[in-house]
């Protein structure tokens, strides 16, 4: 059974009508999923080692946490667990590359390419 959200929702008489406001989140969201990741790249520079990328009790941490939200706002916790593991798995992924990156060696300076003398 779930619970009843805590949170207004327009009421929709047709799918143009619902599909009108999951638009208008996914806008949202994907300025937030934006807006995370200019922090996750902010992390890929501060951190000293890529060993701190993945960091496990931060992710069970941030899926408690959103869980608990989940709960407070009578939003499906399964859904809201399993996109935050997805989203944090792919950021993750993201945040190893800007570390390699941000982190890599300077490269060797180049000899002018051209006629040798």
């Amino acid at each position: 059974m779930s619970q009843r959200l805590t949170i207004p929702v327009e009421h929709c008489g047709t799918m143009a009508d619902v599909r009108r406001h999951i638009d208008a989140l996914d806008d949202r969201i994907v300025a937030l999923i934006a807006e995370r990741g200019g922090y996750v790249a902010q992390a890929a520079r501060i951190k000293q080692s890529a060993d701190q990328v993945y960091d496990g009790p931060r992710i069970e941490y941030i899926v408690d946490r959103v869980k608990a939200q989940a709960r407070g706002l009578g939003a499906p916790e399964a859904v809201v667990e399993a996109a935050y593991r997805a989203m944090i798995d792919a950021f993750i992924a993201y945040e190893g590359g800007e570390f390699a990156r941000l982190h890599a060696p300077a490269s060797e300076p180049q000899a002018p390419q051209g006629d040798a003398a």
